[in-house]
């Protein structure tokens, strides 16, 4: 496993994080509770140190999964959960990142984790009916109490991440980002100018980018694959499997899977510092951790990104 500073951070993370959305079983097909623990301790038992969770996966699922699984791994791993998606008993959510609201979001995942502070608390989603302000007013006095040590936003812009910056320090960005989907990677630069860390997610592009659909699959209309990615739709997925010839042709030279190259990809671009994968077995876990002890060389990237460039334009 390779690590990185977390931007300007003492986090000293593994470049592959694992992330928990699908395990929060919501949205993402059948998922076994065992299979999701199992996979997390394959993943820890490899050399990554780092998990991204949040409340709103499962409503609350995934954090208490997470929990479970890193019991007696506590000196081990470091946390990254969010805030500011709150939902009610109809399990409807919204945006919202009040001050009052974040505290106790603060508190209940503490709770559903099993832990006494998290590394990296960030705010989820931009909430434009709640001044900045009072947001990081919230995350900062849970930093001042010692139940967070650093402050996180994901799916920010440049403007956002300055406005909140006016009042508290912010250690990370986690922008979407893959090699099918680039359209963070100016935001990305200026980040890694400013000492702010960059966590990415949908390294694997909802699983596309594994080589697992040859064919344009049926999801249910429900499954997060479609309705937050645009991968498994024409043209997109043509040119996907046109760039996938690419990855197939670099991974069978050097025996391995597909998956890998595209993870390579990513976790050695110097404006990634960590990037976010997907687990829900061990076998997934391990096939990806044992991405790490190999690299793309330099013209293999460059022949990734000429591909990407003659297919996407």
């Amino acid at each position: 496993m390779r690590y990185k500073k977390l931007g300007n951070t003492d986090l000293n993370i593994s470049v592959m994080t694992v992330g928990t959305w699908a395990i929060g079983a919501d949205g993402w097909g059948d998922v076994d509770l065992k299979d999701s623990i199992d996979a997390i301790h394959t993943a820890l038992d490899n050399g990554i140190n780092f998990i991204d969770t949040a409340p709103i996966y499962g409503f609350g699922n995934s954090e208490e999964v997470v929990g479970k699984a890193i019991q007696g791994y506590k000196d081990k791993v470091m946390i990254a959960t969010k805030c500011g998606i709150v939902w009610g008993e109809e399990k409807v959510s919204r945006k919202y990142a009040g001050y009052d609201s974040i505290i106790k979001e603060c508190d209940m995942s503490l709770k559903r984790l099993g832990v006494d502070v998290i590394d990296l608390y960030q705010i989820h989603w931009p909430d434009v009916t709640t001044p900045i302000e009072e947001s990081m007013r919230a995350l900062n006095k849970l930093k001042e109490v010692g139940k967070i040590r650093y402050i996180g936003v994901s799916n920010f812009s440049a403007e956002q991440i300055e406005e909140a910056q006016q009042y508290g320090e912010v250690n990370s960005l986690q922008p979407p980002y893959c090699m099918v989907n680039r359209t963070a990677e100016d935001l990305m630069k200026w980040c890694k100018q400013r000492g702010i860390g960059t966590l990415t997610y949908g390294s694997l592009g909802a699983g596309i980018l594994t080589g697992a659909f040859r064919e344009l699959p049926h999801f249910e209309a429900d499954d997060r694959r479609l309705k937050f990615y645009d991968y498994f739709v024409e043209p997109k997925f043509s040119k996907i499997m046109e760039l996938l010839k690419t990855l197939d042709a670099i991974a069978a030279d050097h025996g391995k899977p597909t998956a890998q190259v595209a993870l390579n990809w990513s976790t050695q671009n110097p404006i990634v510092d960590t990037a976010l994968c997907g687990i829900r077995n061990p076998r997934e876990a391990k096939e990806n951790c044992d991405a790490m002890d190999w690299m793309l060389s330099e013209d293999e990237i460059k022949t990734i990104d000429a591909a990407y460039a003659k297919i996407f334009g």
